[in-house]
């Protein structure tokens, strides 16, 4: 960083920057459990030592609260060390699309972007992509592919009849250029259009929307996030990288699969959650069993239980069955 050219590349210095910021957090993570481990002897010698019931009795309670702490903190390293994989630490890119029976589909210290928009016919969003920036962001995403289900009194049924729906969530990391892919502009065709967003005059009467279609393997992405024709083709264009290389990772994990048949099985074609709220609230992941009551809160975005349950699950028991419960059917 002492270079005088070090910011010449801004994507590298980044790069470099969030290499040291987890280095200093590692650091930082092992001196905070060396100060708990500290402090929990300490109230447990003083609560030993006190011969005053009252004293003692506050004592104790202090004791529960950084016992409490710990364990909250413990179980968040816990999930980090999970994250260990080649791509976990990159941002990530989700597609959201809805299946039979919907209408509608909407969108942890992270920021999160549209990147892509199709509203639906008769209400809501047709598909969605979502670009998520922070620490981790892929890994803790991964699980989320697949299917969801939603069991609800559809809001778009004057009846208020119960209704299920599904919506397939795909997640891919957004790849930097520390990897190579390589591609042709002679498999490319490039579409532009109007933006449909919010923006102003300029998007809706200038073509600054871009389509990008990979001729050899018929992956189409999309962009219309920005005001600027280029930088939509340019984040349309790391898309289309992070797509081709997701592809070829599917490839090597199809034959590692092969090979190894413990492996966590997480197909996209699977059902692996349901959002019931209607004749009971309780929202239950299929593949780890796990479930809560608190329907609102995780509605609200709190997946924090659920992707943890999946990482110790996927770190421990391997593969997975999928196996919707009975309530499936019936709704």
């Amino acid at each position: 960083m002492a270079d005088p050219n070090f910011w010449n590349n801004q994507e590298a210095a980044q790069s470099v920057l969030r290499e040291r910021k987890r280095a200093e957090e590692q650091i930082a993570a092992d001196e905070k459990l060396t100060s708990i481990s500290g402090d929990i002897e300490t109230y447990i010698h003083l609560a030993q030592e006190e011969t005053n019931v009252e004293q003692k009795n506050d004592l104790l309670k202090e004791l529960d609260r950084e016992l409490n702490a710990a364990d909250s903190y413990v179980s968040e390293l816990e999930t980090r060390t999970l994250l260990s994989g080649e791509s976990d630490h990159l941002n990530a890119i989700m597609t959201i699309k809805p299946g039979a029976g919907g209408t509608e589909s909407e969108g942890r210290g992270m920021t999160a972007a549209v990147l892509d928009e199709t509203p639906g016919e008769e209400a809501g969003i047709k598909s969605a992509t979502i670009q998520f920036s922070g620490e981790n962001a892929y890994g803790l995403l991964a699980g989320e592919t697949g299917v969801h289900r939603l069991v609800r009194i559809s809001p778009f049924d004057q009846a208020a009849r119960r209704h299920t729906s599904f919506a397939s969530v795909f997640v891919i990391p957004e790849i930097d250029d520390r990897i190579e892919i390589n591609i042709r502009p002679e498999d490319l065709r490039v579409d532009t259009f109007r933006s449909g967003g919010k923006g102003g005059q300029n998007v809706n009467k200038v073509e600054t929307a871009v389509r990008i279609t990979h001729i050899p393997t018929n992956i189409v992405v999309g962009c219309q996030a920005q005001r600027s024709q280029s930088k939509n083709r340019e984040l349309a264009m790391k898309m289309l990288r992070s797509r081709l290389y997701d592809l070829e990772i599917q490839k090597r994990q199809a034959h590692t699969d092969k090979l190894d048949e413990s492996k966590l099985d997480i197909s996209f074609g699977s059902q692996i959650r349901s959002y019931v709220m209607q004749p009971y609230r309780l929202i239950k992941d299929h593949r780890t069993k796990f479930e809560v009551g608190d329907v609102d809160r995780v509605m609200d975005g709190d997946l924090d239980p659920f992707i943890r349950s999946y990482l110790m699950a996927k770190k421990t028991k391997g593969r997975l069955n999928i196996q919707p419960d009975d309530d499936a059917d019936a709704a």
